[in-house]
């Protein structure tokens, strides 16, 4: 009897493996409790890929100015052919009650400084676009864990079944890295982010294919309903199986996007002052439609930047010149941003965060001499911008050194940032597992410290 019962056993365990009980009671995205009362409902990431430089955003070094052209030293140096210490040419301000530092180059987020907490201690642990991207995104420098917008939808639900969970939008295809930034992994397929190329903002063009051509919603809810009882019952057979059970449902938020999805992903349904206030750039009409889907219950957003022409914040050459010419669209479509959902009393419980995967160095680059000086890849000291949802607005916190070259107080691991947006949203991160393959993973791995000093 063993030895015929044997493979049985065995089937046990797979199926123990493929069907994991998740940590907060069953893997559906329906809305589920947090761990205590949250501060923050919903999350925009405002993701600036290619990593802006802090010490021309926020993070005013003016002794960058007296040691300007001495070459730096020292294990933070990476040798890239260039003349040394290289100051900002940008002029810095104080801005409102707060009194918070801020470029010129971002006017317009300087008007809004006061609802925003700056922290200028971040860190990660590779000074390279696809790992960095990848942790920031994920909490890991490989793309084989979940992307934190699937650990928030696996937490905490969606307050909308007829959209998705959890939405990034990228002006265009070409992203760096790419799928895996807004991966589910191992987490059940449901918690897969929807991903929308927002070059075209024509509703039949985000959203192709959504519309059934031939039936209407009626016919469609007597095919859908019998090829549910179909499929309920071939799932009944396979143990509850994840994908198995994503796909069926899959079917059933298509339907019902047909109506919710065509109304939510039009922006030509704002005013026109509504749309001139963000902006007409892909990006400006990216973070308009953030604003939309938040306001329809979309549990996390994210909004990566590129220009028309794919330019990321990556400038390697020519530094000065493309910054300012990158600030001035994402600086006025981000306050247009913080302004609208202020406006509309969303702000106090939707977090908005902007910034990329590191920052950029202190110091000059010159890759030859035909190209223009430029600033290379800087993972030991950058900084990051939250506003909204439980954030202590008007504060700065933490601090590089006096040459933005390392952190100096407060430092916040990528771990230490993903601790506290789950914080905010009333998550315990060392509660939020996933058990895989014999182990319980989770966002912030075996790491991460809340940053309790930024929360209001």
């Amino acid at each position: 009897m063993l030895q015929q019962m044997s493979a049985g056993f065995g089937m046990l365990s797979l199926a123990g493996l493929l069907s994991p009980k998740n940590a907060l009671g069953g893997g559906a995205t329906a809305i589920k409790k947090p761990h205590f009362a949250p501060r923050a409902k919903r999350v925009i990431f405002l993701f600036m890929n290619g990593g802006p430089s802090h010490v021309d955003t926020f993070d005013p070094k003016p002794a960058l100015l007296k040691y300007q052209g001495q070459q730096p030293s020292g294990e933070l140096y990476k040798k890239s052919k260039g003349s040394g210490y290289m100051p900002s040419p940008l002029k810095f301000q104080r801005y409102g009650e707060s009194g918070i530092e801020v470029s010129e180059s971002l006017p317009h987020i300087a008007k809004v400084i006061d609802h925003c907490c700056i922290i200028r201690s971040m860190r990660t642990d590779v000074p390279n676009h696809e790992p960095a991207l990848l942790q920031m995104s994920s909490g890991n420098i490989q793309p084989i864990r979940p992307s934190m917008g699937s650990w928030l939808l696996y937490g905490l639900g969606t307050e909308n079944e007829n959209l998705p969970g959890y939405v990034v939008l990228r002006p265009s295809p070409k992203i760096v890295v790419g799928p895996a930034l807004w991966s589910n992994s191992f987490l059940p397929a449901e918690f897969q982010a929807t991903s929308v190329v927002t070059s075209d903002m024509q509703v039949d063009k985000l959203i192709a294919n959504i519309k059934n051509p031939q039936l209407g919603f009626s016919e469609q809810r007597e095919q859908l309903d019998l090829l549910q009882k179909m499929n309920q019952r071939h799932l009944n057979l396979r143990d509850g199986d994840t994908e198995l059970n994503a796909q069926i449902k899959s079917m059933e938020t298509a339907y019902k996007m047909q109506s919710a999805a065509l109304d939510t992903f039009d922006i030509s349904k704002e005013p026109e002052s509504i749309r001139a206030m963000y902006g007409e750039t892909p990006y400006a009409r990216s973070c308009l439609l953030a604003r939309r889907l938040v306001e329809d219950g979309v549990r996390f957003v994210t909004v990566y930047y590129t220009t028309k022409n794919n330019q990321p914040w990556d400038t390697h050459s020519n530094h000065d010149e493309t910054h300012s010419k990158l600030c001035l669209d994402s600086d006025k479509a981000t306050a247009a941003l913080i302004a609208d959902l202020k406006a509309r009393g969303l702000l106090d419980d939707t977090l908005v965060i902007w910034g990329g995967e590191f920052g950029r160095t202190p110091y000059s680059e010159q890759r030859d001499e035909k190209t223009k000086t430029g600033r290379d890849h800087h993972h030991t000291a950058f900084s990051m911008l939250m506003a909204g949802g439980g954030v202590k607005g008007g504060t700065v916190y933490g601090a590089s050194d006096e040459l933005g070259m390392a952190v100096a107080e407060n430092p916040v691991h990528v771990h230490d940032f993903h601790a506290t947006i789950l914080h905010l949203l009333g998550i315990d991160h060392t509660r939020l597992t996933y058990r895989y393959a014999g182990r319980d993973f989770r966002l912030t791995d075996v790491h991460g410290n809340v940053a309790h000093g930024i929360i209001s």
